[in-house]
């Protein structure tokens, strides 16, 4: 019952949270400089050209205000898309008018989804092992070669370490594709660039955890006992320090939604990162504000997952 009431709080929490970023995200839209419509975004995307006179073209962005529901108040815009988007139903886009926003979504979420989910088994898969190195080496050259990776991870941004990849790999040695997605080839750099920043994180905290566990006293006891240190380590030390592991790879994973954006559009990944960027660099108020609806709930669910999930990874958790 105590789970129950918890859950609905973090629900109601997470309604007003996606309320607020929805008027924030289309505020800022509505007051930021330049426009969708101007000549030539409007006339190419109204499949016409530059011919058109002051008031033709005045009647056709009429046409789209209204269309759009543009042509009322801000407030009154507002309300009609939190109308809409709890409904789920965004209706077309300025720069897609012949496509639902919904369907727009519908094709791309599961690209970011398989991006960031193959981004975080790859940090899972090294991180952890290079944690487990560092800790079980600690002050020895592993150790500060585990630290020293997970150190690149940290402090390198992620579009960086792609640009990187694409002049050593697809520049010089012509190995990789530099966009694109599907193929192999195509997913690795992608996964790597967005991977490295969680694997930093998960390699440094396995580290401190396993070493914390290492000095506590039921460690002594398992040795005093006569185990050796593969028995002591694989069944007592590595479970239990474990367990704080996986409660950062829940927040990594949900942030992950939104770091692969920018890594989307650097490699042309057709995701909902490089519909976002679109979106903004095309003044789309629609899009823009339906992917930052989409990418800010998709991340507060993620964390409501995970903290339900550490009740059962550790029966000490209650919720009141």
């Amino acid at each position: 019952m105590a789970l129950f009431k918890y859950i609905l709080r973090r629900l109601l929490t997470i309604f007003a949270s996606v309320v607020v970023v929805i008027i924030i995200t289309y505020t800022l839209m509505y007051f930021a400089p330049g426009e969708f419509f101007n000549i030539n975004s409007f006339t190419a995307s109204a499949g016409k050209v530059s011919t058109l006179t002051p008031e033709q073209l005045q009647i056709l962005i009429k046409g789209f205000e209204e269309k759009y529901g543009l042509n009322v108040p801000l407030w009154k815009q507002i309300w009609n898309y939190l109308k809409d988007a709890f409904r789920f139903k965004f209706g077309p886009s300025f720069s897609n008018p012949n496509e639902t926003i919904e369907a727009q979504i519908a094709r791309r979420f599961p690209v970011t989804f398989a991006l960031a989910i193959l981004a975080m088994l790859l940090a899972v898969l090294i991180g952890i092992p290079l944690g487990i190195l560092a800790a079980l080496k600690k002050n020895t050259w592993a150790d500060y070669f585990a630290m020293f990776i997970s150190m690149i991870g940290s402090i390198i941004p992620a579009y960086l370490i792609g640009l990187i990849m694409i002049i050593v790999f697809s520049v010089y040695l012509k190995v990789l594709p530099t966009s694109g997605w599907g193929t192999l080839k195509q997913m690795i750099m992608p996964v790597i660039a967005v991977g490295l920043g969680p694997m930093a994180v998960i390699a440094r905290f396995t580290r401190s955890s396993l070493l914390d566990t290492l000095s506590q006293d039921y460690i002594r006891t398992a040795y005093a006992k006569g185990g050796t240190e593969r028995e002591v380590i694989m069944k007592h030390a590595l479970r239990n320090s474990l367990i704080p592991v996986v409660t950062v790879i829940g927040p990594q994973l949900a942030f992950l939604f939104t770091g692969t954006v920018w890594i989307e559009n650097l490699f042309r990944v057709p995701g909902l990162g490089q519909l976002f960027v679109n979106a903004a660099a095309q003044r789309d108020y629609p899009l823009l504000v339906t992917s930052t609806f989409i990418l800010s709930l998709s991340v507060m669910l993620m964390n409501l997952l995970v903290d339900v999930i550490y009740l059962f990874l550790d029966p000490r958790i209650k919720y009141e």
